[in-house]
């Protein structure tokens, strides 16, 4: 990336993540080595089942509440889940 790259979260293109019923992804910046940075949307009720990813996850509640690693995690909850680590099962228990 040559320049500043901005994108404005409100109108920008969503997309349906098929695998997983009830979720949403927002692309926020490409070209991350082995992962992205992106804002997800979960609807209450929606499981995202154990899983592992090739680099470390960094996630930030933005609201509501979701639970993960059997902890319930409100708004401005930060956690990280190191490269190659169990993540989940993450349970939107409000959407998030």
């Amino acid at each position: 990336m040559t320049e500043q790259n901005f994108v404005d979260t409100h109108t920008g293109q969503w997309e349906d993540i098929e695998q997983l019923p009830g979720t949403k992804i927002l692309s926020l910046a490409e070209g991350v080595p082995q992962g992205s940075i992106h804002k997800l949307q979960m609807a209450a009720g929606t499981v995202i089942p154990v899983h592992f990813h090739p680099c470390d996850e960094y996630v930030y509640v933005l609201n509501g509440t979701i639970e993960t690693g059997g902890r319930e995690c409100t708004t401005a909850t930060f956690w990280c889940t190191p490269a190659n680590t169990k993540n989940g099962p993450h349970r939107a228990i409000t959407s998030v």
